[in-house]
């Protein structure tokens, strides 16, 4: 190989070398970019809509001041006079809102709800950029509870949740006829779309960022925590009483 070729080559490798430092550079930063878009705005793309699903970090409590949220018109379980109040702003297709309902919610119950110490509100809180199914299936529980009441409402929200899977608008039907309430016109009148909307600008106003989030007697917890979590708030806010 004469010298001006090997000339020709090393010039070559060195300008690929450099588009390549380049092109690297250009991707890396893009990357950072997005990554950071995507932290700071979630997987939202309603703007209507903030947050995620939340997984449990910590201990969840966002400390600092009280929260102000209130249990508005909407569905109680337990003792309506219990010292402590649990409120839930939960979305129905939210993976980590039914690790919540399955593990978590059981424990609370058996300990505190059931014996009258906790009473426990949920609202409803659609992340529906990211759960199509949510918004319907937080009208249909409403649908119900106009018909049936407080005990009624709870029996669709288990359905729901014991059927996440195949959660569909047909299938909301269904699940309520089972349980014996005709939703049909309800849901695709809309007519709870109003009610779902203030709990959810409720649970915005309140500082929830994704579900499920939680206030205890104004304190906040975030994500599907572990009965350990929610047994320490409580047992603090009883020993106030």
């Amino acid at each position: 190989m004469s010298e001006e070729e090997k000339q020709n080559n090393e010039m070559t490798i060195s300008i690929s070398k450099d588009k390549l430092w380049k092109y690297s550079t250009f991707i890396l930063l893009a990357v950072v970019v997005i990554g950071g878009f995507i932290m700071f705005t979630g997987d939202n793309g309603n703007t209507g809509t903030t947050g995620n699903v939340v997984a449990p970090t910590g201990n969840g409590n966002t400390g600092g001041s009280a929260v102000s949220a209130s249990i508005d018109n909407d569905a109680v379980l337990g003792n309506k006079d219990a010292k402590v109040t649990i409120i839930e702003f939960s979305d129905y297709q939210c993976p980590f809102c039914e690790r919540f309902w399955s593990q978590t919610l059981p424990l609370i119950k058996s300990e505190y709800i059931d014996t009258g110490k906790v009473k426990f509100v949920f609202r409803d809180f659609p992340l529906t950029s990211i759960h199509p199914q949510a918004q319907k299936a937080a009208e249909a529980t409403e649908c119900v509870k106009k018909q049936g009441g407080d005990e009624a409402f709870y029996e669709m929200h288990d359905k729901i949740y014991e059927n996440q899977a195949q959660l569909s608008e047909s299938n909301l039907k269904v699940w309520a006829k089972e349980l014996g309430y005709d939703i049909s016109t309800c849901l695709d009148s809309g007519e709870m779309r109003a009610e779902v909307s203030k709990d959810l600008a409720d649970a915005q106003a309140a500082g929830g960022r994704g579900t499920p989030y939680f206030v205890i007697n104004g304190q906040a917890l975030s994500g599907a925590q572990p009965f350990s979590a929610f047994q320490q708030v409580i047992e603090a806010e009883l020993a106030k009483a």
